[in-house]
């Protein structure tokens, strides 16, 4: 390839420095990052977006397959096309004060699956950041291709957590990448969650919220959940994916406690959890057009995800354990040490 094609454009504008909330790294502090913010987003045309602040950074240089691709001051905005394809593009943001940050867009594009995503590059309330590319959540696995579950064996996959029931594992079974452990963790074995068909949107807005408490108090839901973080923390030679049928709500109460025992603060969690919503829109809208449109109002509240249902986890875990961290100590088996050791791992900064 021609060096001019395998150069980036890149359109940056340095923004002047704002006021974060704290906490944020002081110019001296060598081992704190700085970002408060930091994101990638891959466009359908091949190019990135590259955001970021850093305050007291003063400037922030960005590479991509060891060559710089953007500079810019405290805040900025990159936007960087010519990039070489690849299975996942990877960016280094180095600020000029602290450590940096080794990010890359957040979905995983594969053609069996729409919601296959990294579960990291997200900031914890005090100061660092959860690492990429070592723990990641998706929708079902039976429709890889071949090329996917190649690209998946790249990507490191060793441990597959599936969070479905018998029937859905016997329906549609995964296709796992060569060398991956295929581990069964049944959210809702032994449950009567979905049992009977909701007949009115409430009566479906009920079943999702009462799932939701049964996934944090159920017998199935506390020993798959104790699998999965177990797992993500025994495995040190992750990449480690859950999955479940749609990737939103099993795998999204999985994604929700990870990220709550690393200490990411509460509205980033449901963030990450509400984009399923956006992952999912094409595909839910193609189920839902083909329903007639009484039934469609019913099954629409099943393919969401919404904050009540979220909530609803939390609540059931404020009800039975009174608080989050009795949660994963009597619930889910983590002791203070194996939590520390988990932040250990999947902790920057």
């Amino acid at each position: 390839m021609k060096k001019a094609l395998l150069a980036a454009t890149v359109v940056a504008t340095a923004l002047t420095a704002a006021l974060v909330t704290a906490p944020a790294a002081h110019a001296g502090d060598r081992s704190a990052i700085p970002f408060t913010e930091a994101t990638v987003t891959a466009g359908a045309d091949g190019s990135y977006t590259l955001e970021w602040q850093a305050p007291r950074a003063e400037r922030v240089e960005i590479r991509a397959n060891g060559k710089v691709v953007a500079k810019g001051g405290a805040q900025g905005r990159a936007v960087v096309t010519g990039l070489p394809a690849t299975d996942r593009q990877w960016f280094d943001f180095t600020p000029r004060h602290g450590r940096g940050l080794r990010l890359a867009d957040r979905l995983v594009r594969l053609d069996g699956t729409v919601n296959f995503r990294d579960a990291g590059g997200y900031r914890t309330g005090t100061g660092q950041w959860v690492k990429m590319g070592e723990v990641y959540r998706s929708d079902a696995l039976d429709k890889l291709t071949a090329n996917d579950l190649a690209k998946l064996q790249r990507l490191r996959i060793r441990t597959v957590f599936d969070l479905r029931t018998e029937d859905e594992r016997t329906k549609d079974a995964d296709k796992v990448p060569t060398g991956a452990a295929y581990v069964v963790a049944d959210v809702f074995a032994g449950s009567g969650s979905f049992q009977t068909l909701p007949r009115t949107p409430d009566e479906a807005v009920k079943a999702m919220v009462d799932a939701e408490r049964a996934m944090v108090s159920g017998d199935g839901g506390r020993k798959a959940y104790t699998q999965v973080l177990e797992g993500v923390g025994d495995d040190r030679a992750r990449s480690v994916l859950f999955h479940c049928t749609a990737g939103k709500d099993r795998t999204g109460w999985a994604g929700a406690a990870l990220l709550t025992a690393l200490g990411v603060p509460r509205q980033t969690v449901e963030a990450d959890y509400l984009a399923s919503n956006d992952y999912r829109r094409a595909a839910n809208d193609a189920i839902l057009s083909h329903l007639p449109a009484q039934q469609a109002a019913v099954y629409k509240p099943l393919l969401d995800v919404r904050p009540e249902y979220l909530n609803a986890g939390y609540d059931e875990v404020e009800a039975t354990y009174g608080s989050f961290d009795r949660y994963l100590r009597d619930g889910l088996g983590i002791d203070a040490r194996e939590l520390k050791q988990l932040k250990k791992d999947l902790l920057v900064g």
